[in-house]
């Protein structure tokens, strides 16, 4: 009887984030949209912002993409002028990623639209409760690493 009322927990947790998430990602996602841009190519976008350059290894554990995936995301970028690839110059077997002049003024844009929604969100479910959130998923993301 207790491993079934803890199964159900597990299933209820799974579902709750689940539900947050897909709220969350569609309200990101609406706001995005209207500035030509997909979740999965912000999150690129705002990690290349760091003018860095980052390895396609490194992009995809960012932007949570498999590596085919990502390849075809990076070839549209590149199509729309938004990112370019260069070879690493301390380890030529390593390309690297950064954000072109254009990528720069749509990650600037869009940094505006992102920062609204993310108010907005914060609006809805409360300050406190939105930093709660953010600390107990941070630390059960490092406990389930």
């Amino acid at each position: 009887m207790e491993a079934t009322k803890t199964a159900k927990r597990e299933r209820d947790l799974t579902q709750l984030l689940t539900l947050v998430e897909r709220r969350v990602v569609s309200r990101l996602s609406a706001a995005l949209t209207a500035g030509d841009c997909s979740i999965d190519e912000w999150r690129v976008l705002s990690l290349l912002a760091d003018g860095r350059g980052h390895a396609m290894t490194e992009i995809a554990d960012y932007a949570m993409l498999p590596p085919p995936t990502l390849t075809k995301l990076i070839d549209r970028m590149v199509s729309s002028n938004r990112v370019y690839r260069r070879v690493d110059d301390t380890d030529r077997r390593r390309v690297l990623v950064f954000l072109t002049p254009r990528g720069r003024e749509k990650h600037t844009a869009l940094s505006a639209v992102v920062d609204d929604e993310s108010n907005r969100l914060a609006a809805a479910v409360g300050p406190e409760e939105t930093a709660l959130l953010s600390a107990l998923l941070t630390r059960i993301a490092a406990r389930l690493t």
